[in-house]
């Protein structure tokens, strides 16, 4: 999530500030036309932004989603997916250049009136605390791990760093709470660009890690060497499926919209756009998606041609099973920790706005609640990323539910009740398709995983 698109959407930007330019703070597009403004972000820096809301936790669990459902499957899926992404916010698009809206929350209200909002409201909630748990589980997960590496210690499990909820705690009251505390944290929109440079560089590293960890995969898997021992498993296990249909297949489709949900930042991102137009904003949101694409598609082949079926849902566990020493495995590491570390306060910003917008409105603002509501937040969060023991759990309920609403149902929704386009144009098909899809996507896959849940136990 980007930290310019916090700042425009968060309700803390509607406090009179002195000294603030007014152009600063004046929506582009308030009361359904544009306004001139002196600066505005660049289509590069724009870009980097909305990749920065697109990618995050999710690149970790594509090569699992390519492992439940084959090459071809994936492909066919992953573009699927990135296509409607897209095409939902071009409708989105298309609404606010209508009505001059520029936040998700008030479209909701203008479309289905307070329920709406209220929805949408809910809606940004659960997905930000679903995907906050998930940046947090990967800190529970690898960052005892790059401690010990670091420290180049063996893995006893007596110390305390090596008790991933201890420093899940730590790093959270630590960083991550100071961080969420602040009305407006703008020095981490700098983090943008950088986090994609961490993100790159973990596609790079398992590219190039494909050809370090032999299949069949090893007996001893404390350390690879030249003389690793193998297993006595075929060969037939070390050959890519093509197309895989089970009851983990479920996790595909919520993974992949979980990915490549960026909608709540959508129109503020317009909003500051230099000269912005709904071209402009396509052509940031389509090379946006694209690069992502590209990135996950790359990143999730080559985990999956590396483990095969034996991918984890958390694609860098297997790194660190097979490859504990490797020295770009641990910066890799440390690379996407700081990512995720920098992204939660991000997240966390949207999540508390729309509390506020809930129970306030948008315009009320205390120290206490806003303290409170941050705390309570976090707490939550803190609680699911401790407890829950599978990050799939995570990308399979928040992706199939929440996602999937904000990514396909809601905008066709929003466009049929807003737009005065006829039925029968090509637009109001589309979102009736997408609200289709959404739902059918959504139902059926959180049917299945509640049924996996139900046979597994």
């Amino acid at each position: 999530m980007s930290i310019n698109s916090s700042e425009q959407a968060d309700v803390y930007s509607k406090l009179p500030e002195r000294g603030a330019a007014v152009s600063e703070r004046t929506p582009l597009l308030g009361n359904g036309s544009a306004q001139t403004r002196a600066t505005g972000a660049s289509l590069v820096s724009s870009v980097f932004n909305l990749m920065n809301a697109i990618m995050g936790s999710g690149i970790l669990g594509l090569a699992y989603a390519m492992a439940s459902t084959g090459i071809v499957g994936f492909c066919i899926l992953l573009v699927l997916v990135s296509s409607l992404a897209s095409y939902s916010i071009h409708l989105l698009l298309k609404l606010c250049d209508q009505t001059g809206i520029n936040s998700y929350e008030e479209l909701g209200e203008r479309a289905l009136k307070k329920p709406g909002k209220v929805l949408v409201g809910l809606a940004i909630l659960i997905q930000n605390i679903g995907a906050m748990s998930s940046y947090l589980f990967i800190l529970k997960s690898e960052l005892p791990a790059a401690i010990t590496s670091l420290l180049n210690a063996e893995n006893t499990g007596n110390a305390w760093y090596e008790d991933g909820r201890v420093l899940l705690i730590i790093v959270t009251v630590c960083v991550v709470v100071p961080l969420a505390m602040l009305p407006k944290i703008g020095f981490l929109g700098y983090t943008s660009s950088l986090a994609f440079i961490f993100l790159l560089y973990f596609t790079v590293v398992v590219v190039v890690k494909k050809w370090s960890i032999p299949c069949p995969l090893p007996h001893n898997v404390t350390t690879l060497s030249d003389s690793h021992k193998v297993s006595n498993v075929s060969d037939s296990d070390c050959t890519p499926k093509l197309f895989i249909l089970s009851i983990k297949s479920a996790y595909a489709i919520p993974t992949m919209a979980f990915s490549f949900l960026c909608h709540t930042a959508i129109l503020p991102i317009y909003c500051e756009l230099e000269r912005p137009t709904k071209a402009r904003m396509q052509n940031v949101a389509n090379i946006s998606i694209g690069l992502s694409f590209l990135l996950y598609f790359v990143s999730a082949l080559f985990g999956y041609l590396t483990f095969y079926d034996n991918v984890e849902s958390e694609l860098l566990l297997g790194y660190g099973v097979y490859l504990p020493r490797d020295i770009m495995v641990m910066t890799v590491r440390l690379a996407i920790l700081l990512s995720v570390l920098l992204t939660v306060p991000l997240i966390h910003f949207p999540a508390r706005k729309a509390v506020m917008v809930l129970l306030y409105g948008g315009r009320h603002f205390s120290w206490l609640t806003h303290i409170v509501s941050a705390l309570i937040i976090l707490s939550v969060v803190l609680m699911l990323a401790i407890f829950v023991p599978d990050i799939r759990n995570v990308f399979g309920v928040v992706g199939s539910t929440m996602s999937s609403c904000l990514l396909f149902v809601f905008p066709g929704i929003f466009y049929l009740k807003v737009s005065s386009q006829p039925l029968k144009s090509a637009d109001s098909i589309g979102a009736i398709f997408l609200v289709v899809f959404g739902v059918i996507m959504g139902v059926s896959s959180l049917t299945v995983i509640i049924l996996s849940w139900v046979f597994s136990s």
